[in-house]
């Protein structure tokens, strides 16, 4: 058996309308071990949240799927470079040509897509 995927959610959120909340659903219930951060939360659907990546338990992690704005997100791309990521998925409305730029600085493993569907959820339905 395999070790069990898993993946930061970069702007978690405790509102279930958002997607930063349905994101934490999607990925715990496509098997992923699921860490949430958001600064101002202490818990997310069950899941101990994060103040940062860098509060993280784990050296690396599979995937970092974020909802963050860009102005927010450019400053969170060396710490995601350090968690050592398989793929980070910017979902739509987070990236910018100058975070584009810098992740491609960085070679981190960018994918521009929502990953809320990667997983075979879909938004409408959470």
């Amino acid at each position: 058996m395999s070790e069990q995927k898993t993946v930061a959610v970069l702007g978690a959120s405790r509102d279930r309308s958002k997607f930063g909340n349905k994101s934490v659903r999607a990925h715990a219930s496509n098997g992923y071990a699921v860490y949430p951060i958001n600064p101002k939360a202490d818990e997310i659907e069950g899941h101990t949240a994060y103040k940062s990546l860098d509060d993280l338990p784990i050296e690396s992690i599979d995937r970092v799927t974020v909802y963050l704005p860009p102005a927010v997100l450019i400053g969170e791309l060396e710490a995601i470079g350090r968690k050592r990521p398989t793929e980070i998925f910017l979902n739509p409305g987070c990236e910018s040509s100058e975070v584009l730029a810098k992740a491609k600085e960085l070679d981190l493993p960018v994918i521009q897509a929502c990953s809320i569907i990667d997983v075979g959820a879909h938004p409408a339905n959470l």
